[in-house]
């Protein structure tokens, strides 16, 4: 039997039943290292010109900050970040990368290693969405590593794939 959508949690929860990518995006500005991360990320949105987009709620006191840089870290997270995704997250800005290993560009965007996916973007355009934004990244800079099988967002828990 179908629920009116007037109850937030079961909108969330029918919402988490849809797996999906983590995504870390992170970039060094103002000389502060700052990560956001999204599981609303999504790939493939064109690819002439390449661009990827997330939502991001209006209320985050971190995407302000993070759409001033220059370029911007989209680390697709894999199974090796599931213990440290939390941590990424975390409302304690002082220690979002400890004991992380990560790769910065000359452009200033943060990439965390053992992704499987990497890529550098600056944001193309920010388009109102009720309590959220979507934002659209252009892609300048790429790579894969397939060796690292991504992490996923299920049911309001992290999983792996079965291969």
């Amino acid at each position: 039997m179908m629920q009116a959508v007037g109850d937030v949690t079961a909108l969330r929860t029918s919402f988490s039943g849809f797996p999906c990518g983590v995504a870390a995006l992170a970039a060094v500005v103002d000389g502060e290292q700052t990560v956001l991360v999204a599981s609303s990320f999504t790939v493939g949105v064109s690819q002439d010109p390449p661009l990827v987009m997330f939502a991001v709620q209006k209320t985050s006191t971190t995407w302000p900050v993070l759409a001033e840089a220059e370029k911007i870290g989209v680390s697709i997270l894999g199974e090796t970040h599931a213990e440290s995704t939390r941590q990424l997250a975390s409302k304690d800005k002082s220690n979002r990368f400890a004991g992380l290993e990560t790769h910065t560009t000359d452009e200033g965007a943060i990439l965390l290693e053992k992704a499987p996916v990497w890529m550098e973007c600056s944001v193309e355009h920010t388009y109102p969405a009720g309590d959220h934004d979507i934002i659209v990244l252009r892609v300048h800079n790429l790579r894969s590593d397939f060796d690292h099988a991504p992490l996923v967002w299920h049911r309001s828990a992290f999983a792996a794939l079965a291969g």
